[in-house]
């Protein structure tokens, strides 16, 4: 049986947008020393795990010190990349006037070089957001992740390439900006991202050097154990992050869209294609603080230049305006969400047929 199509008229979307302002502009107003107090509370809490961490390593011939180091470092390189760097540079405390969380100057512990994340994903991805051709996002130049992208041998590996782009996922974000897709349509050349790789390699270096390199010959005789545990943190982080953003936006329910679809789009239409190309991931405080609050990726993509701590309080009122207008509003637990994208990986590495997978359930009349 086929699921009828979620159809707005260009009334009701432009109703469903005012009510979603209406959502922001109550949290701006309410906006104040509690959102500063939490984020800095965040970074102090970072800060001291990365550093209990990384001394705890030193004595990491000790079984219960090397386990405790990795654990505590793992934790840090998750909040610093998820709560704090992903959402500080989103602008998210720009309001603040405080340089230390101004998202146009952050920097952050990972591969990728902030300026070319800001670009690639605040700009590209969040303007964009899961439409063919257009949100690199999808796939992220290496995987299938629609039927709507055209399938070609290559995809055959889909499951081996998104194993690879989940352990070594901080690597797999740096060149995201790379546009490997389009060198190998040979719309550009590698030349032309010249620059772009010349970044990536400084900032790749610069992290490697301090992992692998600068922190193991601190520990002198215990080199091996500050080595291993750094490079256990990371991939505990890489695993982790890649797992929350993939349940964001490709488990079962979240859909793509065409260029023609999203032409000459308003407000509330955009908004539309936020929430239907979007998917939560319920848990508890904890569980939304180590996902940066991307388990409430809906109402990240909504919103994403309000500060996250406020999308656990926004939640429910998103999800009524959303029932009222027939939108589904789509969240589960991450095993769930994630046992899906998983099939999806899989099912995609096979020839399949435009729409064949993914019912058109989106229309704005």
């Amino acid at each position: 049986m086929t699921t009828p199509p979620i159809t707005l008229t260009p009334e009701q979307a432009d109703a469903f947008g005012r009510e979603l302002d209406a959502i922001k502009e109550r949290v701006i107003a309410d906006l104040g020393q509690a959102d500063v107090d939490y984020i800095r509370r965040v970074i102090k809490a970072q800060r001291a795990m990365e550093i209990s961490g990384r001394a705890l390593l030193m004595a990491g011939i000790l079984p219960p010190a090397w386990l405790a180091g990795t654990a505590l470092l793992a934790v840090a390189k998750i909040l610093d990349n998820m709560e704090i760097g992903h959402n500080v540079m989103h602008g998210q405390y720009e309001w603040t006037g405080d340089p230390a969380l101004c998202g146009r100057t952050f920097e952050w512990d990972t591969a990728c070089p902030a300026d070319q994340w800001r670009h690639s994903h605040n700009y590209s991805h969040h303007t964009y957001t899961n439409i063919v051709g257009m949100d690199r996002d999808i796939g992220y130049g290496i995987l299938r992740m629609s039927p709507d992208q055209p399938w070609r041998p290559y995809y055959l590996g889909n499951p081996v390439y998104a194993f690879l782009l989940m352990v070594l996922f901080q690597y797999g974000v740096a060149l995201h900006e790379l546009e490997a897709d389009r060198i190998r349509a040979g719309e550009i050349s590698l030349s032309d991202k010249r620059e772009v790789l010349q970044e990536i390699w400084r900032k790749t270096r610069r992290q490697t050097a301090k992992d692998y390199i600068a922190f193991p010959l601190l520990a002198g005789p215990f080199a091996p154990f500050v080595f291993t545990g750094n490079l256990t943190a990371n991939l505990i982080r890489n695993v982790w992050s890649y797992a929350i953003i993939f349940c964001g936006h490709f488990p079962d329910g979240t859909q793509e869209f065409s260029v023609e679809e999203t032409r000459d789009e308003s407000r509330g239409r955009w908004y539309f294609r936020q929430v239907l190309g979007s998917a939560n991931l319920t848990g508890g405080r904890l569980f939304h603080l180590l996902s940066g609050n991307l388990s409430h990726q809906i109402e990240h993509h909504l919103f994403p230049d309000l500060p996250a701590r406020r999308y656990a309080e926004i939640a429910p009122d998103v999800r009524e305006v959303c029932r009222r207008y027939g939108i589904p509003y789509n969240a589960g637990p991450l095993p769930k969400q994630f046992a899906t994208v998983v099939r999806k990986i899989v099912k995609l590495a096979l020839p399949t047929k435009a729409g064949q997978d993914t019912p058109d359930l989106a229309r704005v009349a």
